[in-house]
């Protein structure tokens, strides 16, 4: 069984999000073991210098990078990455399942993304879209999707 683990910057409080995340754990609980990291987001001021955003994302930089598997298969969510399609998602879960290591991060930073330092750490850069969401839902979207990526695999009419 593959474990997976979600580095997600900040913590959610909306249970409306709460709620869609936990019953995506919920069904994925019969397909692999995942954990949630919440490494805490850095509070800046209301209009923040660029120095300050850079030195606050790497300091979730640090929480993030000691919190990541030494041997898993890092995907970093930015909006530079590459943009893949459900069925990509299946095959990146079973080829983690076939590596040999069968563990696999995500990482989604904080309301002003990641430091360069974790995204150089990632095997893949991936994007959800070229629109922007709010960093809370992609979260969810992501857990989705992984989600789909298993239904995917075992053929379900869920993936339509």
């Amino acid at each position: 069984m593959l474990n997976v683990k979600f580095i997600c910057v900040g913590k959610m409080r909306e249970r409306f999000y709460l709620d869609a995340f936990e019953e995506y754990r919920k069904r994925l609980g019969a397909y692999c073991r995942l954990e949630l990291l919440e490494p805490q987001e850095q509070r800046l001021p209301e209009h923040p210098s660029p120095a300050e955003i850079s030195a606050a994302l790497e300091k979730e930089a640090g929480e993030i990078l000691k919190a990541i598997p030494q041997d898993a298969y890092v995907v970093a969510l930015c909006v530079e990455g590459k943009e893949l399609p459900s069925e990509a998602m299946a095959e990146l879960v079973e080829g983690r399942e076939n590596s040999g290591k069968p563990k696999l991060c995500f990482v989604v930073g904080g309301s002003y993304g990641l430091a360069e330092t974790v995204k150089n750490r990632a095997d893949l850069r991936l994007s959800m879209s070229k629109m922007t969401f709010p960093h809370h839902l992609a979260r969810i979207m992501l857990a989705e999707q992984l989600y789909r990526g298993y239904k995917i695999r075992e053929g379900s009419r869920y993936h339509k």
